[in-house]
């Protein structure tokens, strides 16, 4: 595979008008003194401190039965590669599951590996993962919905791999304040984990975080099915190593990035092959330190950027993106990566607004060997440092159809034309 530099702008903290109507609907916090008690309704075998609202719950081990063994032979190459088979499995078994029902003021922390329901109304209400780290949890939302003022929704502080799975039903996860730190933890989404994350399943998961991150992954994050509204003062959904969505729904709304994938070793990946995505970001839609691959899906995206990553791949899917700065930009930001874009199917339909845009900028090279490339852009339709190589495929710019890759006027670099050498990530 592929490598990036990450822009560094100041986020911007203004609030959605989203985000503001769903605040001024919002009803008074509880008196968190008043609200703690112990929830009767959590299985047998659950512990209560009534002095701090914490909930231990307990639940027969599923790992056998559920199953995260390697994908079966029905599955593609890829998702044997990318996704186990109960990462791809969107119902869940509950006939053995612990129940929680959401309760004002609690924190319910699980410590076992198992299957847990999660359904009911609350306020200022966490369930907290604190499990073995080769433990495979997964909490299974049944029509909840939960508004807390500082602190995560769902929080995984240990385990191996956290499911978060929808039911065939609406949940919705809000926190309305500035999150506070859990010791050295700095909680700043609405889902919080530290270790591998997985959202699927067939209902609907709304997020809306007024000051922060959506969902927030220090490990791998993997969406595998799911209809997800996020609305976040900063990034809808963000994870140190990777990212990789196989298949669902998304309406984002982020004053930051959609989907946002770094961590300190220069390293992040965002990798697609299939779903459908409605992005409006304040600054990028997808923003990768290293690599954004797209294999398919439905993506219309709007933002001061739509792509951004060292090396951009397209394969296939219909991309739509809408910037008011650069539409598809390959920043050096990763050395595990060549700086380029490179498209080899697909149809990719590019719009920037006026000034110094580009519809499609590198920092190194860019490579057009398949797939329709149509891009609108009043003043630079390609821009890049290195060189162009259009192998194959159909360029379109500003409605009309030209036989080779064409340099900004504004930038150097040499002007492109038909190369002898197809594309590819390493060179």
């Amino acid at each position: 595979m592929n490598k990036r530099i990450k822009k560094s702008g100041a986020p911007s903290l203004i609030i959605s008008a989203m985000l503001m109507a769903a605040l001024s609907g919002c009803s008074s916090l509880p008196d968190l003194s008043e609200s703690v008690r112990e929830d009767s309704s959590v299985i047998t075998g659950s512990e209560t401190d009534k002095s701090s609202g914490k909930v231990t719950v307990m639940s027969e081990s599923l790992s056998e039965k559920a199953g995260d063994q390697d994908v079966t032979e029905e599955s593609s190459e890829e998702e044997k590669t990318l996704f186990t088979e109960r990462d791809l499995k969107q119902t869940a078994d509950t006939a053995n599951a612990g129940a929680i029902t959401a309760k004002d003021g609690e924190t319910v922390e699980i410590t076992e590996e198992g299957v847990y329901t999660v359904s009911g109304n609350a306020k200022n209400f966490t369930v907290k993962v604190n499990a073995d780290e080769k433990a495979k949890v997964q909490l299974v939302l049944d029509g909840v919905n939960v508004e807390n003022e500082d602190a995560p929704a769902i929080y995984v502080v240990s385990a191996d791999k956290v499911f978060v799975t929808t039911t065939d039903s609406e949940s919705t996860l809000t926190v309305s304040g500035q999150f506070s730190a859990d010791g050295e933890n700095n909680t700043d989404a609405v889902i919080y984990s530290k270790d591998d994350l997985v959202l699927n399943g067939t209902g609907t998961l709304n997020i809306v975080s007024y000051y922060a991150n959506g969902v927030s992954c220090k490990d791998d994050l993997k969406i595998t099915g799911g209809t997800y509204a996020v609305s976040s003062a900063l990034d809808a959904f963000e994870a140190n190593d990777s990212i990789l969505i196989n298949d669902g729904t998304f309406t984002v709304k982020a004053n930051k990035d959609g989907f946002h994938c770094e961590n300190d070793e220069g390293e992040g990946t965002v990798t697609i092959s299939g779903g459908k995505f409605d992005i409006s970001a304040g600054s990028d839609g997808i923003d990768a330190i290293g690599l954004i691959q797209i294999d398919g899906g439905t993506l219309n995206i709007e933002g001061s950027e739509g792509l951004e990553a060292t090396y951009i791949l397209i394969n296939d899917g219909e991309i739509t993106v809408s910037a008011g700065d650069d539409g598809i930009n390959a920043s050096s930001g990763s050395s595990s990566y060549e700086t380029a874009v490179e498209i080899n199917g697909g149809n990719v339909n590019v719009t920037v607004g006026q000034g110094d845009t580009d519809g499609i900028d590198s920092n190194g090279s860019i490579y057009i060997n398949g797939g329709t490339v149509s891009v609108n852009a009043q003043m630079s339709s390609f821009d890049y440092d290195g060189k162009a190589e259009f192998n194959g495929g159909t360029i379109i710019v500003n409605g009309t159809e030209v036989n080779e890759i064409p340099q900004s006027m504004m930038g150097g670099g040499m002007r492109g034309g038909r190369g002898g050498m197809n594309g590819g990530m390493f060179r």
